[in-house]
């Protein structure tokens, strides 16, 4: 499997492309490829894993799956004292 950013995806069309994580030239997505039930598209800047094969006009992701994104741990910090935990709660 590949991990890649979603460049662009346009629902209306059903397609779109990765960038790979690395470099290299983009990867072309069609929304059948798209693991996940109901409406299937991506979103500009979402992070994915997929499966790098070879098309006709080039490379393909199939089976794309979002990955899970997690909170950066810099942007969360602990409350500085009592009194600012206090105030959000």
């Amino acid at each position: 499997m590949v991990n890649g950013t979603v460049k662009w995806f346009n629902d209306a069309k059903g397609f779109g492309f990765i960038e790979p994580e690395g470099g290299g030239e983009d990867v072309f997505a069609h929304f059948s490829a798209i693991l996940m039930d109901g409406f299937r598209t991506l979103k500009q800047g979402a992070r994915v894993s997929f499966e790098l094969v070879d098309g006709p006009k080039g490379k393909l992701a199939q089976n794309i799956a979002p990955l899970e994104s997690r909170a950066d741990p810099a942007a969360v910090r602990a409350p500085a004292n009592d009194r600012e935990l206090a105030a959000g709660l």
